[in-house]
């Protein structure tokens, strides 16, 4: 039996990457302009009386708490491996992401809540108010949604804020029109709609995204590899009989990892080496898997009726 660990980590598909320090100054900026923004708009809201002003707020504040927990998170990530944590802690981001869209979620599901209950009683709303703070506050979400545009394409954590802001600013535009509208012809019911409209946005958005992070802690295969492909893949190599006990995963976003039994026939045995290095060849250039694990069997010593997927035995689906 051979054992072979590669450990390269990631693929990056040539995306241009910002140090991590320079990363973190615009996280940090983001922070702070979220932050004044938010008290800004709480107060405007309240001395207003616009539920969708106030809504915007909410959903601002719950972007300043995302994206101190993605700071917070992007800190941790680059601690190295330890005997605690053998595989170190990059995984916290994407643990980061999937709590910063059930934050979303739950947002969008309260200001639902609230937006229907004003529908029966639309509130009075001084217009100008709002539609000063909101401008101010697309500013604000363009801004931060500027910031995180190039980190995001790189991070599952970065992305649920750029989410969030992207959000952010296409509600400030709604409730700058539902603003302008109460102002010039006293639509009082335009709030309450446009907050229904911003949390039915919002809900999308984060349902949409959060299969992602979700994905990736279940162990799920990554996104754009056919295991299926891969498995037949393999079993063309000369010397290759079968696999099984396979496991496709991915330990962070762009860095896909695979586990996998591989049984030889008694030419392949004798060229274990051989036969290794073609597999990550094919691995790496096919499928952009850089770290494997494998396990090699002697066709006649082999797990007999091992399944292909999982460590269980075969179930006649696989």
């Amino acid at each position: 039996m051979a054992q072979d660990h590669n450990g390269q980590h990631g693929h990056h598909h040539g995306h241009v990457h910002l140090d991590p320090d320079s990363g973190d100054r615009r996280v940090s900026l983001a922070i702070w302009a979220n932050a004044l923004l938010t008290v800004a708009q709480i107060i405007g809201g309240l001395l207003s009386g616009s539920l969708a002003l106030v809504a915007d707020a909410m959903h601002n504040l719950s972007d300043m708490v995302s994206l101190l927990i993605a700071f917070v998170a992007r800190k941790i990530a680059r601690r190295p491996a330890d005997k605690v944590m053998t595989f170190g802690y990059a995984r916290i981001e994407v643990v980061a992401a999937l709590i910063n869209y059930t934050s979303l979620i739950l947002v969008g599901a309260f200001l639902l809540y609230e937006g229907a209950m004003r529908l029966i009683d639309p509130p009075q709303v001084t217009g100008w108010i709002v539609v000063i703070l909101a401008g101010v506050a697309l500013v604000v979400d363009v801004l931060t949604a500027m910031l995180t545009y190039t980190m995001q394409r790189d991070s599952v954590n970065i992305r649920a804020l750029f989410v969030h802001n992207l959000s952010d600013a296409l509600a400030s535009v709604a409730v700058m029109v539902g603003g302008t509208l109460i102002l010039l012809y006293d639509w009082r019911i335009v709030d309450p709609l446009i907050t229904i409209a911003i949390a039915g946005y919002i809900l999308y958005l984060a349902l949409s995204e959060i299969g992602g992070p979700i994905r990736m802690l279940m162990l799920g295969s990554p996104p754009g590899i056919d295991p299926s492909d891969l498995v037949a893949e393999l079993r063309k190599i000369d010397g290759v009989q079968d696999l099984h006990h396979v496991h496709f995963w991915q330990m962070q976003e762009h860095s896909a990892s695979l586990d996998s039994h591989v049984m030889l026939n008694a030419a392949g045995w004798a060229r274990q080496e051989q036969v290794k290095s073609e597999i990550k060849q094919i691995l790496h250039d096919r499928f952009g898997i850089c770290h494997s694990t494998l396990e090699f069997e002697h066709a006649d010593r082999a797990h007999a009726d091992a399944a292909l997927y999982g460590c269980g035995a075969a179930t006649g689906k696989d």
